[in-house]
């Protein structure tokens, strides 16, 4: 090996991955972050450049995780011939999208590697004997993962569905009155229609009181009105 390739082999980028919005303001980052620099620290890797998908499913093709196509983009040019993820299944969940990636990045020959167990998931050397058995690993791990994810899927809509049988309701914007504080105004509302009060009068009472909106804004009567038709008041 040169001088030259001994170089790029001690250098490495980092990908991570999120798929959920939540995490992206949550320990998702940061918990990939460490895994994948602690591995590096242990091994002498240096880490050039981090790339990173927010929000974004693992089943979702290259053209819609821009963090990918930036890594891709980088190691094509001139950058490492390492990545690093967390686990396998950060690269893709999805084993067909994920053996997509791993052959486009066999063929610039990069190596990506997991730094939850050091496996090189990209490694297909013809004469490396292990090669067949990292392959065996990493697909039953990523089978794994799309199994996870299906089977979870399937747990959450089954819990929605019981929800909205035993509630009627189950996703989607609350209505006004459940938040609290909310149920005094609703309550307000409807006996000032009951006496006879436009929505725009019922507006205006309420702005008078100081009462607030749940935008903070002032009410007007097309609000009210929607409101009590929501909550199946008398419109």
């Amino acid at each position: 090996m040169s001088e030259k390739e001994n170089d790029l082999s001690r250098k490495a980028v980092s990908y991570l991955r999120v798929s959920g919005r939540g995490q992206v303001n949550g320990d998702g980052f940061d918990r990939q972050r460490e895994a994948v620099q602690q591995y590096a620290q242990a091994h002498g890797i240096e880490i050039v450049e981090e790339f990173r998908d927010e929000g974004v499913c693992g089943a979702k093709d290259l053209d819609e995780r821009p963090g990918l196509g930036a890594m891709l983009d980088r190691i094509e040019s001139n950058g490492a011939r390492l990545v690093l993820v967390e686990r396998a299944d950060r690269l893709a969940r999805d084993l067909m999208v994920s053996e997509i990636i791993l052959a486009d990045l066999r063929k610039h020959g990069v190596r990506v590697v997991s730094a939850d167990g050091g496996i090189d998931t990209a490694d297909k050397r013809p004469d490396d004997p292990d090669a067949a058995t990292r392959t065996l690993i990493r697909q039953v791990l990523g089978a794994v993962a799309q199994y996870d994810k299906t089977v979870t899927v399937w747990k959450l809509r089954a819990a929605r569905r019981r929800i909205r049988q035993r509630t009627g309701r189950c996703e989607g914007r609350k209505p006004f009155g459940v938040l609290e504080g909310e149920q005094e105004t609703l309550e307000l509302m409807r006996r000032l229609r009951d006496s006879g009060n436009g929505f725009g009068a019922v507006a205006t009472a309420l702005n008078e009181q100081g009462l607030p909106s749940r935008t903070g804004r002032q009410w007007t009567g097309s609000v009210v009105r929607r409101i009590l038709m929501r909550n199946n008041a008398h419109a």
